[in-house]
């Protein structure tokens, strides 16, 4: 791992700090080996350094919040710090505070970071299959709407998430989204007898700019195929691996 933490940017994001990063410049060890910041699956002072130094190749200084994640549509608005301990389950933050860096965890999943330049408003979310069916990048953009942000102004970036060639789901899994929208059917390309191939980095953002958000982008970076570069849930899953680490995406302003 390298020594300092790898931090891919946006130039649509290019006002507000931000960051969504990778596994190296970490200390954790073994299977966890890098910039893992999840507490569930490792030595709590590594993880905690880890968001330490997540937090301060982003915007030092800043206080870095997250919260406990559920697959939900769930969104917090921010307004003042907590405690890791006592943090809200929800699966996206919004804010209008500076000094504070909001974040979300994902390893496979796609991070999402928003930014309303004008309105100095920023959010976070977490897009796995469950909350982006269930509209939790909709739901963000309505709370940052509710702190004065409008959705033809922000800026939307998807971050490294699993790619559509690595993310094979059954039949059922498929149905459950064309039922909810015929218009889904595109996002996915036929595999073998019963499979098929997921874009969710395709849905989430078709999903944003479906809801007129004005600016959206993709980071096109694959988390299941560089495992030297991010930690993937369903490639340790498939090496049969007993755990996982959790990357990090984070905004901020300053």
């Amino acid at each position: 791992m390298s020594e300092q933490p790898e931090v891919l940017t946006h130039a649509a994001l290019a006002g507000a700090a931000h960051g969504f990063l990778g596994r190296r410049g970490g200390v954790s060890t073994g299977l966890h080996a890098g910039l893992n910041v999840s507490y569930s699956e490792d030595e709590p002072a590594h993880t905690a350094e880890n968001r330490r130094r997540a937090g301060a190749a982003v915007l030092p200084g800043a206080l870095l919040l997250t919260c406990y994640q559920i697959h939900s549509a769930d969104v917090v608005t921010v307004t003042a710090p907590w405690d890791d301990a006592d943090r809200p389950k929800a699966d996206a933050l919004v804010t209008d505070q500076p000094g504070l860096l909001i974040g979300v965890l994902t390893a496979d999943c796609a991070p999402v970071l928003f930014h309303d330049a004008e309105a100095g408003v920023i959010g976070a979310a977490h897009a796995g299959w469950k909350g982006a069916i269930g509209g939790v990048t909709d739901r963000t953009v309505e709370a940052m709407e509710a702190l004065g942000a409008d959705r033809a102004r922000i800026a939307a970036v998807v971050g490294p998430c699993i790619a559509q060639k690595s993310y094979e789901v059954d039949a059922a899994f498929e149905a459950r989204f064309t039922a909810d929208d015929p218009d889904n059917a595109p996002f996915f390309r036929a595999g073998r007898a019963g499979h098929s191939w997921f874009d969710l980095e395709g849905y989430v953002a078709a999903r944003l700019a479906g809801f007129g958000v004005g600016s959206v982008a993709m980071l096109g970076e694959d988390t299941y195929s560089q495992p030297e570069r991010f930690y993937s849930f369903r490639r340790s899953t498939h090496a049969g691996e007993a755990g996982y680490g959790r990357l990090i995406s984070l905004i901020g302003l300053s």
